[in-house]
């Protein structure tokens, strides 16, 4: 008895030294107060609601948008597509983390291979020298060799204290063999820039199992169905209520159940690794979209220069399938996180592609049943200019000011301020294409997702895009038309941007009284 009196105390005394102050209940002291901030690049679209579907005839008859009211989330959603030098940054950063991968794995901390791991840091830059893999052996720069580029003998990333002497030849294996460059190129071989990433599946997560009730080991009817107590799995045998000492029922995945079978506890499961999913995906673009995407069709100019050439560089990314894009956002999450984390700061919501309802949502620019993101219905302007980049008649691909695409932030921006929500590249959304999905989607929020595996059936890998493209007629255009592509292909007229779901109640803060304060990245630097 004295034993548990010294307890209590020792108990009080405990939360009388957190819980300073009243006795009333206060909530956890001393946390940060967080203030929503307008990821650069953005803009913030409030909450509301909008008559999803066609907003004009439905002309081939597909019944596939029919009219239905919904409620959207906050949210923020980049201004432009994502352009040729936003997608790069994503792909050096792989190809960088690779050569600093190999750097540290091939590092001898004793010196011995002339590369000591205390050093990492900025390397020196000799580009009058060159590595030959073929002879495995350094080489001076011949000037009588016209084809060799002599910047692409130094790396992008610098490394203190470590010439390229001594970090190309642990980082060969990265180009191309000689047998395969192009007029003796020396570049990097893309087909080995993988980025190793992973994401959560809350849905199956959330999904709930059939729970397997049983009161020590028996049906009412007294026969034995629990085969933890079967001999050979006398280590799974139901265990006493750690409170009650009563035997209870129990359920991997639904936690103790009390002797009436009712759930008293939060559901969780006994390994949650199996909801972490682990992929590897080459990074860099398809550029030989541009000549697959069209037959009897000259395009290899744009396969040669669209990706790589700083005139392209505010260009839509184009010959990204969905899957990358999907990774693209992870890895800009986790670069906006880290720095968040570094610098003492709350994390903020994972960038993402929007779902189909939220990007018509946004796509409208708060004109609720107009067929176009300027308004409509006409898809020029009062001086005859085109609307957005696309293709009007047959033949005319030029009438728009593109024969191609066009820079991103072309055109004017509709109400939300975002540019080319039609035409240009149509974009790929979260959202697996069903012909019927509008029939049985909530009204609240509405997704359909699909994680297709590499086995499934074509039709399981189908991904709604919307916006339409250059090379579509003024029918894609519409906010209210949606159609797909196969998840695991690129095409030379399909690009996406990101969201972020704004945190919090997300009115309007301009019109709203007591609307959050929200802060822009650029007002701030």
């Amino acid at each position: 008895m004295k034993k548990l009196m010294v307890f209590v105390v020792g108990i009080t005394l405990l939360f009388s030294s957190c819980n300073s102050g009243s006795g009333h209940l206060l909530g956890v002291q001393g946390r940060k107060v967080f203030f929503p901030e307008i990821p650069l690049g953005m803009v913030y679209i409030p909450s509301g609601s909008y008559t999803m579907g066609s907003s004009d005839e439905d002309v081939p008859f597909l019944h596939q948008s029919r009219s239905h009211v919904v409620s959207i989330h906050a949210m923020y959603m980049d201004q432009t597509e994502i352009t040729n030098n936003e997608y790069r940054e994503f792909v050096y950063w792989v190809r960088d983390s690779i050569f600093l991968e190999k750097v540290y794995e091939n590092t001898d901390p004793t010196g011995s291979n002339g590369i000591d791991e205390e050093v990492i840091g900025d390397m020196l830059n000799h580009p009058d020298i060159y590595y030959d893999e073929v002879n495995l052996e350094w080489k001076e720069f011949d000037p009588s060799e016209p084809y060799i580029n002599r910047e692409l003998f130094s790396l992008s990333w610098r490394v203190k204290g470590i010439d390229d002497e001594q970090i190309i030849p642990l980082i060969s294996d990265m180009y191309l063999r000689p047998n395969e460059r192009f007029y003796k190129r020396r570049e990097i071989d893309t087909r080995k820039l993988k980025f190793r990433y992973y994401w959560i599946d809350l849905q199956e997560a959330a999904r709930k199992g059939r729970p397997n009730i049983v009161r020590n080991g028996y049906t009412p009817a007294g026969n034995l169905t629990n085969p933890s107590l079967d001999p050979q799995h006398r280590a799974l045998k139901n265990p006493e209520h750690p409170f009650t000492g009563e035997p209870v029922g129990q359920d991997l995945d639904l936690g103790y159940f009390n002797k009436k079978g009712q759930n008293n506890a939060l559901r969780s499961h006994e390994d949650r690794s199996r909801f972490i999913i682990d992929e590897v995906i080459n990074v860099y673009p398809d550029t030989l979209c541009w000549v697959r995407d069209f037959t009897y069709s000259f395009n290899d100019p744009m396969t040669n220069m669209y990706f790589w050439h700083p005139a392209y560089d505010n260009y839509p990314v184009v010959g990204v399938t969905w899957v990358q894009a999907k990774a693209f956002a992870i890895w800009r999450t986790q670069k906006l996180n880290s720095w968040l984390h570094n610098v003492g700061s709350l994390w903020v919501q994972d960038f993402r592609l929007p779902n189909e309802g939220e990007w018509e949502y946004a796509a409208r620019g708060n004109l609720k049943h107009s067929p176009y993101p300027w308004g409509g219905p006409y898809i020029r302007n009062s001086g005859g200019c085109m609307l957005g980049n696309f293709k009007p008649m047959r033949g005319r691909y030029f009438d728009d000011g593109g024969f191609y695409t066009v820079k991103a932030y072309s055109y004017n921006p509709n109400g939300y301020g975002l540019y080319c929500m039609a035409g240009n590249v149509a974009e790929w959304t979260e959202t697996a294409f069903d012909e019927s999905v509008y029939e049985f989607t909530h009204d609240l929020s509405p997704e359909y997702r699909y994680h297709a595996m590499d086995w499934d059936p074509p039709s399981m890998k189908r991904k709604v895009i919307r916006g339409g493209s250059w090379k579509d007629i003024g029918y894609y255009l519409q906010t209210g038309t949606r159609t797909y592509e196969y998840q695991d292909t690129a095409k030379s007229y399909v690009g996406f941007r990101c969201v972020q779901t704004h945190i919090g109640r997300g009115g309007d803060p301009f019109e709203n009284e007591g609307g959050e304060e929200l802060r822009s990245d650029i007002e701030l630097q």
